[in-house]
């Protein structure tokens, strides 16, 4: 728990067990997982818990959210430096075949030229086909 706890303590975070556990789970994930998806790993816990433990991670920019189109948010792990500035934004991956979400880190958001007084606070891109899994 060590390195999960230096984690946690170099976003700010106070360790709980709650919080280790929430983000010992999202480090497992080759995918972005919903909070439905993170409930199942837990059999005595609410879900108000968990959703709160996901705000806060994502406040503290742990984690980033994705809007996917499914209607379900789902959440990942951010990079070490990433401060989810527009600048860290990365292209997400949905796969219509087994349904998950990947982040593709080396694969930047195209930038945007905005009118003047325009300025973004975030940009979603969400790439949709089938994932290297899949296509096997």
């Amino acid at each position: 728990m060590k390195n999960t706890d230096d984690k946690l303590i170099s976003r700010n975070i106070k360790p709980t067990a709650m919080r280790e556990l929430v983000f010992d789970i999202l480090t497992e994930q080759t995918a972005a997982i919903s909070l439905s998806d993170l409930e199942q790993n837990f059999q005595k816990s609410d879900k108000v818990t968990l959703y709160r433990t996901l705000k806060t991670f994502e406040n503290k920019k742990l984690i980033h959210s994705i809007d996917d189109g499914t209607g379900s948010v789902k959440y990942a792990l951010c990079a070490e430096n990433c401060q989810c500035n527009p600048h860290d934004l990365h292209v997400h991956f949905f796969c219509t075949k087994c349904k998950h979400t990947y982040c593709l880190n080396d694969t930047p958001i195209p930038s945007v030229t905005l009118p003047l007084d325009f300025e973004i606070k975030t940009i979603n891109m969400v790439v949709k086909g089938t994932c290297a899994n899949c296509k096997e």
